[in-house]
């Protein structure tokens, strides 16, 4: 099952209700990721506690470990883990351009060389269709070529019309299945190739759409008025996902264009390297300001890290390489997000997005 309403706008802003076999999810949402099953250092009760509605799973590494045949047999990765909501998974097409020197990419699909133990994998859409299956995602991506900023014209151009065969190839994979194929648009930093790649899947009328081949090295000017142009084409009526985006000012511009899902390792990924969020901008808990500091670390948050421990206490266990670091920093920062999603859905119920926008990128500074 798979339902999307749209309650209110504000502006471009939108918030809705999107309905799956594993619950409801209020957008806007910030999906953490679990590219292995599982979000680092947290369980999937610390998820729950935070508030978290749904995660991203990637079917290229679940497909290497634990492997398919792992995730049939336990039936999917939401019993493997223990996670009950939603899970939409990644198909690896980002792998083939992140693990470049992994992967070489034909009409058929993209050949992967495992950098787990050199295998040599190759991933149809078909394929990368039936992983999802195996693992049991509620909305799954197709196979795609995701493409450098730096990319000329004529590559770009390759890239989008191969997605676009492919993206074909993968609907018919997938006609029997009861989960949610998102469309995905492609096009680099070209404005007519966007629109070239919107017109192709929109006319697959699925139920969703993801705008890829962003937030790859282009500027921020180009993600943002990128994002814009593409999600202002995409139905009104289908939820609009924006893929590997999670500082917390790229989520509040990208909802002013008209978003509706983000994923992102940031929040989670600076976590562990001592980065924290806040509402003035992020801040390093090893700096030796923290050390003595016998207090809360963010008296406006109300997660489990600042209800219960003291500021002093994080850096020490970061000072000391002590595990336990990595999970509070990660739970604050997940916690963060997804009240800076609440307060953007209330403020779009309210009409009053363009006021919490300004006071919020007003104060928030932006890490250099």
């Amino acid at each position: 099952m798979f339902e999307f309403v749209l309650n209110n706008t504000d502006g471009y802003a939108r918030s809705g209700l999107i309905k799956t076999d594993h619950g409801e999810i209020s957008t806007p949402v910030f999906m953490p990721v679990g590219t292995q099953g599982s979000i680092k250092a947290l369980s999937p009760q610390d998820l729950y506690d935070i508030g978290v509605q749904i995660i991203l799973g990637n079917a290229y590494h679940l497909y290497l470990r634990p492997g398919t045949d792992i995730l049939e047999e336990v039936g999917g990765l939401h019993q493997f883990m223990q996670w009950g909501r939603p899970i939409l998974t990644d198909s690896g097409g980002f792998q083939g351009f992140s693990l470049k020197h992994l992967r070489h990419i034909t009409e058929d699909g993209i050949t992967f060389k495992s950098h787990i133990d050199g295998s040599t994998h190759l991933l149809t859409p078909e394929k990368v269709i039936s992983i999802q299956g195996s693992i049991g995602s509620d909305i799954l991506m197709p196979l795609d070529v995701c493409v450098p900023p730096e990319s000329d014209y004529k590559d770009t151009l390759y890239a989008l019309k191969l997605t676009n065969r492919w993206m074909n190839r993968s609907v018919k994979s997938h006609i029997d299945m009861e989960s949610a194929l998102f469309g995905i648009v492609q096009g680099g930093v070209f404005p007519e190739l966007r629109k070239q790649s919107v017109e192709c899947v929109i006319d697959l009328d699925l139920p969703g759409y993801s705008i890829g081949g962003l937030s790859v090295g282009e500027s921020k000017s180009e993600l943002y008025d990128l994002t814009e142009m593409t999600a202002q084409l995409l139905p009104n009526h289908k939820p609009r996902y924006l893929m590997g985006v999670g500082s917390p000012e790229d989520l509040v511009v990208a909802v002013s264009k008209g978003v509706d899902m983000f994923d992102c390792v940031l929040p989670t990924r600076v976590a562990r390297n001592g980065a924290l969020f806040t509402r003035k901008g992020r801040v390093n808990i090893t700096n030796n300001f923290y050390r003595t500091l016998d207090d809360t670390f963010d008296k406006t948050c109300k997660c489990y890290f600042c209800n219960n421990f003291t500021a002093a206490y994080l850096h020490h266990l970061f000072r000391c390489k002590e595990y336990l670091a990595y999970r509070l920093a990660s739970i604050h920062n997940l916690a963060f997000i997804t009240s800076l999603m609440n307060d953007i859905r209330n403020s779009i119920e309210h009409k009053s997005f363009a006021q919490f926008s300004n006071s919020f990128l007003s104060q928030y500074k932006i890490a250099g």
